[in-house]
C-alpha cells in the first residue's frame, strides 16, 4: 500500500487515526512554538542591534544582510516541514558557481528572491504562526495529557474538567474511556487540518517558483555537461599519454628486438629474442586497439562518419553505413554517437547471431538520430548487461534518449537521439 504523501491524503484513508499522522501534526504544531519564539527573538534582536549601530556603517551593513537570515530560517523550516511533507520542500536557491569568494557567495544569496521569501516567512512564523499553533496545538495536547492522567490525578486530588469534578480513581478512569477517545478523534482531524495548512504555507513561501525550477534544471544539466566534458578531457589526456608515451616506447622496443634478431646467431638466445619480438608486437597491437577505444583519433580529426566507418570495417559482420550529416557536431555529441555505434556493433557480434547489420544516422530538426539494426535472433534485454548502461547515462546528460526494439526472432533495432547543440 502506497504511503500518503501529505496529511490531506492520510486523512482520506481509514487508517488515519491509527497511523503516525496525528502525532506528526501534534509534533509539527508544538515545535512551531519554540522555533517561532526563537525566530522573533533573533529578528527583533537583529533589528534592534542594527538600529543602535545605524549611525555607523556596521548597522547599515547588518540591515543589508537581513536576507541571509531568511536563508537560515528557510533551511530550518524546510527540514521541519518533513514531518508533514515526507518528500520535503525543494530548495529555491541556485547552485553557486565554483570558485566564488565568501563575500561573493554572501552577495549572491542576499540578492535571491528565495532569501527574501524565507525572511518573510520568518516574520509570519514569529508573529502569528507560533501563537496560532500554541493556542490550538498546545491546548489540545494539554487536555489530552490531563485526560490520560485523570485516573492517577483523581486518586490523590480533585480534578476539575469543565463541568465535571473527579475525585476518585473510578471517576477518573470513566472520564478517560468516555471523553478521551472522542477528544483524540476530534483534535486529530482538527490539528491535521491546521498542520497541513501551515505546511502548505511553508511550501508556498519556501519552495521554488516555476522560473527557479527551470533555472535549477538548467543548472543541473549544465553541471552534468561539465562532468561529461571533464570525462572526455580525461579520456583525451589518457589517449595522448598512451599514444605519445607508452606506444612509442613499445615501438622502440620492437625495433630494438628486431635488430637484435638480425644480429644474433642461431641458437637458444635468438629463439628467445624472436619470441620476445612477437610478444612485443602483440602488446603493441593490443595497445593500439585500446587507444582507439579510449579516444579514437579519427573521430577528432575527421568526424563522426569517418570514425563510424572505421568501426564498421573492423566488425566481423558485414556492416552497411548510411549517414547524412550536414556538418560537424559538438565533440561530446559525436563521442556519444561513436561509442553508441561501437558498443552496439560489439553486442551484435557477440550475442545477436546476425549475418549483417545496418547503421544509419541523420539530423531531424535539431536532433541527431542514429540507429543500429541487425537481422539476429532478437530478444535482447537491456537489463541483462548489454554494456549500454554508461551510454544511457551519457545521453541523459546530453538531453538524449536510447530506445531498444528487439522482439523474439528479430530484428533488433537500437536507436539513439540527441540534441545537435548543447546550449538549448
Amino acid at each position: 500500500m502506497e504511503r500518503p504523501s501529505n496529511v490531506w491524503a492520510a486523512m482520506a484513508t481509514r487508517r488515519y487515526l491509527v497511523s503516525s499522522w496525528p502525532w506528526r501534526s501534534y509534533a509539527y504544531l508544538i515545535s512551531s512554538i519554540p522555533v517561532g519564539v526563537l525566530t522573533i527573538v533573533l529578528l527583533g534582536g537583529a533589528v534592534a542591534l542594527s538600529a543602535v549601530l545605524s549611525p555607523l556603517i556596521v548597522g547599515i551593513l547588518m540591515f543589508s544582510a537581513f536576507p541571509l537570515l531568511g536563508v537560515l530560517i528557510g533551511r530550518v523550516e524546510r527540514w521541519r516541514a518533513k514531518l508533514m511533507l515526507p518528500a520535503g520542500i525543494p530548495s529555491p536557491h541556485a547552485v553557486m558557481p565554483a570558485g566564488m569568494s565568501r563575500r561573493d557567495r554572501f552577495r549572491f544569496r542576499r540578492r535571491e528572491q528565495g532569501s527574501l521569501r524565507g525572511l518573510g516567512y520568518g516574520v509570519l512564523l514569529g508573529t502569528f504562526v507560533w501563537v496560532f499553533s500554541a493556542a490550538f496545538g498546545g491546548l489540545s495536547l494539554s487536555v489530552l495529557v490531563i485526560t490520560l492522567m485523570a485516573p492517577l490525578i483523581a486518586t490523590d486530588d480533585e480534578l476539575g474538567m469543565g463541568p465535571w469534578t473527579l475525585d476518585t480513581t473510578g471517576e477518573g478512569f470513566l472520564f478517560l474511556v468516555t471523553f478521551g477517545p472522542a477528544w483524540y478523534v476530534v483534535t486529530s482531524y482538527l490539528l491535521g487540518c491546521l498542520a497541513g495548512a501551515e505546511a502548505a504555507l511553508a511550501r508556498s513561501m519556501l519552495g521554488p517558483r516555476e522560473d527557479e525550477l527551470r533555472r535549477n534544471v538548467a543548472e543541473l544539466r549544465r553541471s552534468r555537461l561539465d562532468l561529461v566534458d571533464a570525462f572526455e578531457t580525461e579520456r583525451a589526456r589518457i589517449e595522448r599519454h598512451l599514444h605519445d608515451g607508452v606506444q612509442q616506447r613499445l615501438v622502440g622496443l620492437t625495433m630494438t628486438l628486431g635488430l637484435a634478431e638480425l644480429d644474433l646467431p642461431e641458437g637458444d638466445g635468438k629463439t628467445l629474442v624472436v619470441k620476445a619480438h612477437r610478444e612485443a608486437e602483440a602488446a603493441l597491437a593490443d595497445l593500439r586497439e585500446a587507444v582507439r577505444g579510449i579516444h579514437p583519433r579519427v573521430l577528432v580529426d575527421l568526424g563522426l562518419e569517418a570514425a563510424v566507418r572505421e568501426v564498421a570495417d573492423r566488425s566481423p559482420l558485414p556492416v552497411s553505413v548510411r549517414m547524412s550529416l550536414p556538418n560537424r557536431l559538438p565533440a561530446p555529441i559525436e563521442a556519444a554517437a561513436y561509442f553508441f555505434v561501437s558498443e552496439a556493433l560489439a553486442n551484435v557480434a557477440k550475442h545477436a547471431e546476425a549475418t549483417r547489420c545496418d547503421v544509419e544516422a541523420w539530423v531531424s530538426g535539431d536532433r541527431l538520430v542514429v540507429t543500429v539494426t541487425d537481422d539476429g535472433r532478437g530478444g535482447a534485454d537491456p537489463a541483462a548487461g548489454t554494456g549500454l548502461t554508461g551510454l544511457v547515462t551519457r545521453l541523459d546528460a546530453l538531453g538524449g534518449t536510447l530506445d531498444l526494439s528487439s522482439p523474439p526472432g528479430g530484428p533488433t533495432r537500437l536507436r539513439m537521439e540527441s540534441p545537435c547543440r548543447l546550449d538549448d
